[in-house]
């Protein structure tokens, strides 16, 4: 019961001392994913950013920094209200002045037009999707052709978090979402060994094709 309950506040925070304990998880676990998904994405400076299940924004704060050029936008997607809340708060400065924007809602539903986004980012965040191929698909609509996108994951805490049944099912191994991507329209899909800090991670890369 306690691992389906975590599992639940990883994939959607709510309003809970479960969710409040999710969240100093997030700073703890995520910000050298996030900081890293951001530095592999190679972001220039007038590219139109997104970030997925972007959670309390530490990715988001990472990102806007790079995005310096007149063009350059960050857009945000989290289907917790919790956490689109207490990300909207982080980037209270950027979204005034028209630099992010940040949406409460489903990956497949996001409201952004095809063939808009440069670069996409995401960590520890594919495994709670619903339907890993409408997912790849909602990513793939909304890419401009040659968008890079890169997920951050450490493969070791995922596969414990699989035993002790915080995530269930399949969806969970990297090869299943790469799977999952290459069928919904992109190519150059492959998984690389980093390490930072005497951690080591994963990173998969996607380019989109049209």
């Amino acid at each position: 019961m306690l691992p389906t309950k975590v599992g639940k506040q990883l994939g959607h925070p709510t309003y809970s001392v479960t969710g409040w304990l999710v969240t100093k998880f997030f700073k703890w676990h995520n910000l050298i994913l996030e900081e890293n998904a951001v530095r592999l994405c190679n972001i220039q400076p007038n590219d139109k950013v997104l970030e997925l299940g972007h959670g309390p924004g530490f990715g988001l704060q990472a990102a806007v920094q790079l995005l310096t050029g007149p063009e350059g936008k960050l857009l945000g997607v989290d289907y917790s209200q919790y956490m689109h809340e207490m990300a909207s708060k982080r980037m209270k400065e950027q979204i005034s002045r028209g630099k992010a924007l940040l949406y409460y809602s489903d990956l497949v539903a996001m409201p952004i037009e095809e063939n808009t986004v440069d670069k996409v980012f995401h960590c520890n965040c594919y495994y709670f999707w619903p339907d890993l191929k409408a997912g790849s698909r909602a990513i793939h609509r909304v890419m401009k052709p040659g968008g890079i996108m890169v997920t951050t994951l450490r493969r070791d805490s995922v596969i414990k978090a699989a035993h002790m049944k915080v995530l269930t099912g399949d969806k969970w191994r990297p090869e299943v979402y790469m799977e999952a991507l290459q069928s919904s329209g992109f190519t150059d899909v492959r998984m690389e060994n980093k390490r930072e800090k005497l951690i080591t991670f994963q990173a998969i890369f996607a380019t989109a094709v049209k």
